[in-house]
């Protein structure tokens, strides 16, 4: 197993790579289409590079996994040595075929690219949401199969609620994850892409980045602005306390006697509703 992927992934997946016993056939890269549930997006083309230069002198090492379709073969695990062999100029590669189900197939070429640990955030976060939508868990319980903290599971998937640039800005590698999870504080939308552009240009880090939207959000039109009184030393430890049991932004308002208020718990989409949802009955339980 890959390091760092947890020591969950062996009850939860198939194996990615071709059994020792398993037959293998020379397949023609003609005949062979990519993965439909390919997770990845973006192929490193320096990889590819080395691999194509790999193979060009000692050949395909680990036999590449296929799945009989109704025109020739899909890959199953393997998109990427297909593509080095096609460019180093390759007819066949050796191959594994397998009968597999729809989720089976899904499940195996999710497993293939975590295990690479190079994927993009985005294409992780991807990854994570179809594994739940697909085969109907919680973050929970995802994170316990894969052997991943919760929180990991939880920061990832909320990135996929961010507008499609600025997801777009952290696959190319222009910001990172850290200042897609800053953004998702900005209380002000339509600001995101702005804020963005001026982190970029500004070159700010996260937490400069975190700075500039805490000072965003403190803002209001002069007309309408009231003087805030301090919150209570007390007050502050519990709204981290909270903030770090669900791990998103909360924040405690009092009235002017302090004697009412409201506790806010924020979400950034239904799955992540749900995870505090279910956080909130595992309290009561």
């Amino acid at each position: 197993m890959a390091k760092g992927l947890g020591k969950g992934l062996n009850a939860f997946f198939s194996n990615a790579e071709a059994d020792s016993e398993e037959t293998i056939q020379e397949i023609r890269l003609s005949e062979i289409r990519p993965n439909p549930y390919q997770p990845r997006k973006i192929f490193d083309e320096a990889a590819i590079e080395e691999l194509k230069q790999s193979i060009r002198e000692h050949g395909i090492l680990q036999p590449v996994i296929l799945r009989k379709s109704i025109k020739g073969f899909e890959i199953v695990a393997g998109e990427r040595r297909c593509r080095a062999a096609r460019e180093a100029g390759l007819e066949k590669v050796p191959s594994v075929i397998r009968e597999l189900t729809e989720k089976q197939m899904m499940e195996l070429a999710i497993l293939e690219n975590l295990q690479r640990e190079d994927l993009t955030p985005m294409e992780e976060a991807a990854a994570y949401q179809q594994l739940i939508e697909k085969l109907k868990m919680t973050q929970e319980e995802l994170a316990k199969r894969l052997g991943k903290s919760r929180p990991h599971i939880a920061n990832h998937i909320r990135l996929l609620s961010l507008p499609p640039k600025i997801q777009e800005l952290i696959s190319s590698g222009k910001i990172t994850m850290g200042h897609g999870r800053a953004l998702l504080g900005l209380r002000q939308k339509e600001k995101v892409q702005a804020t963005a552009d001026r982190a970029i240009k500004e070159g700010l880090n996260v937490r400069q980045l975190e700075q500039l939207i805490h000072h965003l959000n403190e803002l209001v039109p002069r007309e309408t602005k009231k003087v805030k009184q301090p919150k209570d030393i007390f007050i502050k430890a519990q709204e981290t306390s909270l903030r770090e049991r669900f791990g998103t932004p909360v924040s405690i308002k009092q009235n002017k006697n302090q004697n009412k208020g409201k506790i806010e718990i924020e979400f950034f989409s239904k799955d992540d509703l749900d995870r505090i949802l279910q956080i909130l009955d595992q309290e009561r339980s």
